[in-house]
């Protein structure tokens, strides 16, 4: 840590002006304009899935849809998800406690569930203002410095990033060629993601480029830090989030109607939960990846990938609603 120390206060002589003023980047209305549009593309294929399913069973599109959430087994599924989330929490949390104790200080781990509960609140909009508000909230309350917590964020979205990918390529492998031919490109992911990371590390250790100066930049102090084993550990700790999410998916499918084991979800759900990471357009995507998936049964699908994914964040949200009051108290006492 004394060598990152040494470094922190050159950077603070050099570049650190210039890192913690940087100038507000205008809306780029463009972007807008792209997010909306895959969004409507989304929501005009589901409509048409939708409308033509209901076609075939001689029904109005509304009638068809009624029809489907009334042949759900809700309570069943409403304790499936709702345990299922407070695992989720858990676990969560607990990826966030370790990343911060390997690179920042050693903060305990129910000191740490108010404030990822609490980020649960602005992940509705946005999973990654959520993870914003941590690094706001831990400045605020243990006077840490905002762009040392920001660069375990940082360090924890990459790290999720490639989980994901581990998991799809282990659910490709499981899979077979039962998968959907969009699968295919898979292996290619994979092998361009590993080199990716290699290259990743390599750099960041200071092996690749030793001269580079880039990676002297504040916010990536986490990425100096990590060693192979701390990417290895992360995996570790997600994945029995991931592992629990294949079930309670799989069981709550059937629920919906629909028959699906384990391994046949394993190379979805990485893809889908990574769609549903980013901002909203892809989440309409998410749950457009479901009919797709699963062509027969489109409105089973389409209420399912709807329920599915707003129920776990707007209950990660009452999650974080309980937290709220102690989070307001460390914040502002």
């Amino acid at each position: 840590m004394t060598d990152n120390n040494q470094k922190n206060e050159v950077s603070e002589t050099g570049d650190s002006g210039t890192e913690n003023a940087m100038p507000q980047k205008k809306s780029n209305p463009a972007g807008r304009i792209l997010f909306l549009a895959i969004t409507v593309m989304c929501f005009v294929y589901l409509y048409y899935r939708l409308n033509g399913a209901a076609s075939r069973e001689g029904l109005p599109l509304i009638a068809y849809m009624t029809d489907v959430f009334s042949n759900v087994a809700w309570v069943p599924w409403l304790g499936l998800m709702i345990a299922y989330s407070l695992f989720y929490f858990l676990v969560d949390t607990l990826v966030v406690t370790r990343a911060l104790n390997w690179f920042l200080a050693d903060i305990k781990y129910k000191d740490i569930l108010p404030i990822r509960a609490s980020a649960y609140i602005i992940s509705i909009f946005n999973e990654q203002i959520g993870k914003g508000a941590m690094a706001y909230y831990l400045n605020k309350r243990d006077q840490i410095p905002g762009w040392e917590v920001g660069s375990v964020m940082l360090f924890i979205m990459f790290c999720e990033v490639f989980y994901l990918l581990v998991w799809a390529s282990i659910g490709y492998i499981a899979g077979g060629d039962g998968l959907p031919e969009a699968f295919s490109l898979m292996p290619a992911i994979a092998v361009g993601a590993a080199i990716f990371f290699v290259i990743w590390l390599l750099y960041f250790q200071g092996n690749l480029l030793p001269n580079n100066e880039f990676r002297q930049k504040r916010i990536l102090d986490a990425f100096k830090q990590a060693k192979l084993k701390h990417y290895l550990l992360f995996l570790i700790l997600r994945s029995p989030a991931l592992l629990a999410a294949v079930i309670v998916y799989s069981v709550a499918l059937n629920l919906f109607g629909v028959d699906a084991s384990f391994i046949e979800l394993l190379p979805y759900l990485p893809v889908i939960f990574f769609a549903a990471a980013v901002p909203t357009p892809m989440r309409a995507a998410a749950i457009t990846f479901w009919v797709i998936l699963f062509p027969e049964n489109e409105g089973q699908m389409a209420a399912f990938g709807f329920v599915q994914h707003n129920f776990f964040i707007l209950f990660n949200a009452v999650i974080g609603l309980v937290f709220w009051r102690r989070a307001q108290r460390e914040l502002f006492s």
